[in-house]
Formats: C-alpha cells, structure tokens, sequence
C-alpha cells in the first residue's frame, strides 16, 4: 500500500517550498497522487520521481511549458529511465563545455599575467556556445525520440538481421571507394559495421547538425578513414565528380527542395556511380496511426506525410529526373509484441501533436494500448532502399 504525504511533508523531504509544490500542480506539472476527503492533498514516493525530473530539467535550462510535455508518462519506469538517460548525456555535455571554459579561464589569466596578447573573440565565442538556448530543448527532444525508435525496432522486429547490417551489405565497398552519407545522424551505419569496412575506403559523414555528428564521432571512434562535416544537403562542399557513393539513409523525405538535393548528389557523383537512397510508404506502420487515430481521430503523429514527399511508391519516379537504372530494394520484416510501454514511448517520440491530446489523458490511454496488445499486436514495416545510377 502506497505511503501518502501532505503538501508540508512532500515539500520537506523534497527540499522544495510548500508553494512551489502548489505552483507545480497548478501549472498541471505535478498532480497530486490523491485528494483526501476535505480536497487536502496527498503525494505518493513515486511522485518524487516526477518531482526530480521537473527539477532537473528546470536546472538544465528548460522553461516549464517544455517541461510539463516532456515529464508525459513519467511515473512509468521504462519512460522514466530514458528520460534520465537523456538528462544524464545532456548534464555530461554541459560538464565538458564547462571544464572548456575553466581551461580558457586559465589560459586566459596565464596570458594576462605574461603580459602576452589575449584571444577575446575566442572567448567570447565559448561562452555563447555554453549559454543555455532552445536548442538545448530540442536536442533532449531528438535525443529521447531517437532512443524510444530504436529500442521498438532493436527488441520487436522479426528480421533479426538489423536494417543497418543489411543496407550496408548492400553497398559493396570495395577498397579505394570515397563514400559521402548525407544526413548520417548518430553514424549507426558505421558504428554497427565498422569490422566489415574494407581497408582503403574513404567515408565522409555529414549532417545539418554539428551535435550529432559529435555523437556519429563517439560512436565510431578515432579511426582515420572517417570524415566529417556539417552542411545541408542542397549545397554540397565538394567537387564535380569527387565520390564513388552517395547514401541518403531515410533523409530526402527532410530535404526543403528535393530536386535540387538531388541535383547536387549527381554533381558530386563520379560517371556510372550510384546513389543509395532508403524511404518506406504508406503501409509502413499505418497499426499505430491507426491506433492513435481510433482512441482520439484528432490526433495526427506527423504533420507531414514523408512518404508523399519521397518513398517508396513514388520515389523512382523523382529519381528518374537525374539518374538511370533505378532499382527498388525492399526489407522483409515486422514487429511482433504484446507491451505497452515500447508503443507508448514511440508515439510521444513522433513530431505531431499527439502530446497536446494526451497530456491530461495519460493514464486513459496507458490503459486503451495496453488492452489494444495484449493478445499480441502486429505492426507491418515496408521499407527499403532505390540504388540509381549516374550515367
């Protein structure tokens, strides 16, 4: 049986003041386990979970409006734990760009008391890129989202092959190959074949943001044939003809002007080098919009359809403006499970509005999933990848 605390008491042993708790539950952040009969609330040991995650997230810099959608579900032990998996990364992070500004503290006095000329741009520039901004918020966002897809594929998919190790079979490198993946995220291609990378091969990353091509280098390692750089895919940095390979791993669908990435694509292309280019369609995971969909019909989880803009039904035929031998190749697979908490967390990690609708009706939905599932629940995956050529 749950232990019940009154405000006075949650508050002291939380270290908090009695009107911060107030505030917390007016501000729907922190509802109270329970009323007693007189309206007096009661709080339980788990919503000192809750309370930490408002906390520390408060101390990292996020306003409450964010807090409020991010702690959804936080009472759940598997939410709970990515959730401090994600705070644990983004506290690491901000401890390492601060020992980066005591070392330019240090070396800054040093050169005051040499009397030697000081750099102030460059510390000027340290200190704006350790200031607290939203980008801090979306950067947990997409580190939280990230980890919630992966875990439903890594644990639940029958193909117990991987996508990764498949796509990358498919790419036949050979030694002597310059390979460019644009929009390579946290290098997952790479860090899960790196044994099987032939010697000789010249790999480029690249991604629009410089965070997670830090991720991408701490997944590889120091290994001299990887490259990197941060630019957008619809202004490559590099010659006509530089590259043997150009992979695009489930990102055209982002590009602002697809034609015009893809234009650049075959620019940096050597003549008879192909372009690799993964996307899925309609049918891919429609079981959970359509769960979503039948517990609330206004709830859209992307705002976007990418498969519109660039998958698999209509994909050649956006390819065929810049390239020849086009050829689909499709991955066999599914998810089978009968959980919950795996669906949960990959529905509040999708980019629509679903968080504005289940915000005051977590609990009403945790229930309808886990009925929806537990006979078992089957999610179809249609995805694959166009290999085409520059002729």
């Amino acid at each position: 049986m749950s232990q019940y605390y009154t405000s006075g008491e949650f508050a002291k042993k939380a270290h908090v003041t009695l009107r911060t708790i107030r505030y917390y539950d007016q501000k729907n952040l922190l509802k109270p386990a329970a009323h007693a009969k007189g309206g007096a609330r009661r709080y339980t040991d788990q919503d000192f979970a809750k309370l930490q995650q408002i906390l520390l997230l408060k101390y990292l810099g996020f306003a409450l409006s964010d807090i409020r959608e991010m702690t959804i579900g936080s009472g759940d032990q598997q939410l709970l734990l990515n959730s401090l998996q994600a705070q644990k990364r983004l506290a690491e992070e901000r401890l390492e760009e601060m020992k980066n500004v005591v070392a330019a503290i240090d070396s800054t006095s040093e050169a005051l008391k040499a009397n030697k000329q000081i750099d102030w741009q460059k510390m000027l520039d340290l200190i704006h890129l350790t200031a607290m901004d939203q980008s801090l918020s979306l950067q947990y966002k997409n580190a939280t989202n990230i980890s919630a897809r992966i875990r439903l594929h890594r644990d639940y998919s029958l193909n117990k092959e991987g996508w990764f190790p498949w796509l990358f079979s498919n790419l036949h490198l050979k030694p002597g190959m310059k390979v460019l993946e644009l929009g390579a995220g946290n290098g997952a291609l790479w860090s899960q074949n790196l044994e099987k990378v032939p010697k000789g091969v010249t790999i480029v990353l690249s991604d629009i943001s410089e965070g997670i091509l830090a991720d991408a280098k701490k997944e590889i390692g120091d290994r001299s044939q990887f490259q990197y750089a941060v630019f957008d895919a619809q202004k490559i940095p590099f010659a006509d003809n530089t590259f043997d390979l150009v992979i695009a791993n489930h990102m055209l669908f982002y590009c602002n002007d697809i034609p015009k990435t893809l234009k650049e694509i075959r620019r940096v292309l050597k003549p008879g080098a192909s372009l690799v280019c993964s996307t899925y369609s309609k049918r891919h995971m429609h079981e959970i919009t359509d769960l979503v969909q039948n517990f609330n019909p206004n709830i859209v989880l992307s705002s976007t359809n990418l498969y519109e803009r660039f998958g698999l039904d209509n994909g050649k035929q956006i390819l065929s403006q810049f390239f020849d031998n086009i050829v689909c190749h499709k991955y066999d697979d599914a998810i089978q499970l009968s959980e919950a908490m795996p669906i949960i967390s990959y529905i509040l990690s999708c980019h629509g509005n679903q968080n504005e609708f289940l915000l005051n009706h977590y609990q009403e939905f945790k229930q309808y999933v886990n009925q929806q599932v537990k006979d078992g629940f089957h999610i179809t995956k249609d995805a694959g990848f166009f290999e085409a050529v520059k002729e």
